[in-house]
């Protein structure tokens, strides 16, 4: 019995930039107007020790920002998934992300994109399932593009919440571009910053530091994908959620500033 309670009270010191969405997502769980619902990250928070620089800065904004790009990916998934349920997801830079378990039809096929070291963790604090794989790689190297398993003209999706956060616009085009000389057809749903999210504006969005920044998100991606079908660009100042702020939420009558402020999903399809 001991050694049981041992086991149970052992908790991983996961590094705060992996936690810190996943504690997030727990704690968004708890709310009651939630946009977000994760007893998985509820979960696997019990057994991690959360840093202090999780905690750091105005919570609660940070977090509403969070839920809201998560949650704007998440209708996007189920989106694609409502066209094609056999589909394949790609999650790049997957970190310690759930979507998995919150928008799997039982049907589509997941790959989980991710450096070494972050993969061992999502192994000890997830369980496995039948239909999603690990997959090593990330956003610099796109070697892994040449290892996918799936069909030539399977429906493909690619989603990347957070990794191109800290890439640098010059990165962010490698990664597009490469994407779109690899699939003839795909759908690419990434979340890219705005110029001004580092201003003390838009940290009082909730935004960090990001590696790059963008005007315009939307058009960026379209340069540097200029074949694309089609281009969409969602804010989560789009949402009509009673916990932004008034002034906030003012912002939303200003179409360019609003993708200036702080990520936005970008979603392409060629």
């Amino acid at each position: 019995m001991v050694a049981k309670q041992q086991a149970t009270s052992h908790r991983y010191q996961v590094p705060a930039n992996l936690l810190q969405p996943l504690w997030f997502r727990s704690r968004e769980s708890l709310v009651d107007d939630g946009l977000v619902y994760d007893p998985i990250a509820a979960t696997a928070c019990q057994r991690c020790q959360l840093a202090p620089e999780c905690m750091s800065g105005d919570i609660d904004q940070k977090q509403l920002l969070h839920a809201t790009l998560t949650q704007i990916c998440d209708e996007r998934v189920n989106h694609f998934l409502s066209q094609y349920p056999d589909g394949w997801i790609i999650n790049v830079g997957a970190g310690l992300d759930t979507r998995f378990y919150r928008v799997d039809n039982g049907r589509c096929h997941w790959l989980e994109l991710d450096v070494t070291e972050n993969l061992l963790w999502r192994q000890k604090l997830f369980h496995k399932s039948e239909r999603y794989q690990h997959i090593c790689g990330h956003v610099e190297d796109l070697s892994w593009l040449e290892q996918l398993p799936m069909a030539e003209q399977s429906p493909v999706l690619i989603v990347c919440e957070q990794a191109l956060l800290d890439c640098t616009e010059l990165q962010v085009g490698k990664f597009i571009q490469g994407l779109g000389r690899h699939f003839d057809s795909a759908i690419a749903c990434v979340v890219l910053a705005g110029d001004r999210a580092t201003t003390r504006l838009g940290q009082k969005m909730g935004s960090a530091n990001y590696s790059h920044g963008y005007t315009s998100p939307g058009e960026i991606a379209l340069n540097y994908l200029p074949w694309a079908r089609w281009v969409k660009t969602f804010s989560p100042l789009d949402r009509h959620c009673g916990r932004w702020k008034f002034w906030q939420r003012w912002l939303t009558r200003f179409n360019t500033l609003k993708h200036r402020l702080t990520p936005v999903v970008v979603q392409l399809r060629w």
